[in-house]
């Protein structure tokens, strides 16, 4: 009879399947030495009990055969487990270049969510069926975790610092999101859903017919506080200016004034902009004041956004 419980959720990404035959491939060979083991006990068990107190068992000898065996064999299975193992980390740390930028911000106790095009959702994620998409994603307070269990993904958010994940939705529906990091009294209701739609549905939301009205893309949104935080009067590219140009910063390597040399990634111009100080780019002074309090998550991660398309990675450029 079905009771109408699945055993596991749904496959509704490219990842997920990747991601159970690791998964079953692990149980099996468990099982297999769980039954093994308990089996060849149980024989020994019965097979060399003691039968009087007469009994003197003959003396052992070793069996170089069968060293080599429970050494080789095991071996052999935990370097496959390894190797597919790290075969799929990097295949789920490294988003193709083609994927959908989608910002996401934790917070006590909700998702906040951007799409590149300006549409803002709450608890909710429209995406196109087969487009890769990308989150970076942050918290305003404390550690979150983002997880679809159809999607097989999961991965922290952390305060002061990025994360990213990405998937490519493989089936259409509406699947569950969860928090699963313990973040507060009301963790168990930070709750949402990944809403997957064919394109032609995505673009009727994205026209307006279903869901929110746009605002301004991060990008935009970016824009427009560069030029209201006065952003713009120190960074530009004429002769004399005080800070450096940003065109280009973003994926390039940067020297700053203690002589270390970083990468200009999302952390590093978060950093850049909360204290300045610390990243103070070589042939600058310190002049930048510090913009922490006065923006917030969201902001900062539409600024970071318009930075990125001043230039493309890996162009010459200097940091902030």
């Amino acid at each position: 009879m079905d009771i109408g419980i699945p055993l596991f959720p749904e496959q509704a990404s490219d990842l997920a399947r990747d991601v159970d035959m690791l998964f079953f491939f692990l149980i099996a060979v468990s099982m297999f030495f769980v039954f093994l083991i308990g089996a060849l006990l149980i024989y020994f068990i019965v097979k060399f009990r003691r039968r009087s107190n007469a009994d003197r068992p003959d003396a052992t000898r070793s069996h170089a055969g069968l060293e080599i065996a429970w050494t080789v064999i095991p071996l052999i299975l935990t370097m496959i487990m390894f190797v597919w193992g790290a075969v799929l980390f990097f295949k789920q740390s490294r988003p193709p270049s083609d994927a959908m930028e989608i910002l996401v911000v934790g917070k006590q106790w909700m998702w906040k969510i951007q799409h590149p095009t300006g549409h803002t959702e709450i608890n909710e994620l429209h995406v196109p069926l087969g487009q890769p998409v990308k989150l970076n994603m942050t918290s305003e307070d404390v550690i979150h975790s983002f997880y679809v269990p159809a999607f097989r993904v999961k991965m922290d958010v952390l305060p002061g610092r990025y994360t990213t994940a990405w998937f490519t939705p493989n089936r259409t529906g509406r699947f569950h999101l969860f928090c699963a990091e313990y973040c507060g009294t009301e963790h168990s209701k930070m709750v949402g859903s990944v809403n997957v739609l064919t394109p032609v549905e995505y673009e009727r939301w994205l026209a307006g017919e279903v869901g929110d009205t746009p605002a301004d893309t991060p990008v935009e949104a970016g824009r427009r506080l560069f030029t209201q935080l006065g952003c713009a009067t120190c960074h530009h590219p004429d002769a004399g200016a005080l800070g450096p140009d940003l065109a280009g910063v973003f994926g390039s390597e940067v020297t700053l004034a203690d002589g270390r040399t970083v990468v200009a990634d999302e952390d590093y111009l978060r950093q850049s902009i909360l204290d300045p100080r610390a990243t103070l780019v070589d042939g600058y002074e310190p002049i930048m004041p510090t913009f922490r309090g006065l923006v917030n998550e969201q902001q900062l991660m539409q600024l970071i956004s318009y930075i990125k398309s001043l230039g493309d990675a890996g162009e010459t450029g200097e940091g902030m």
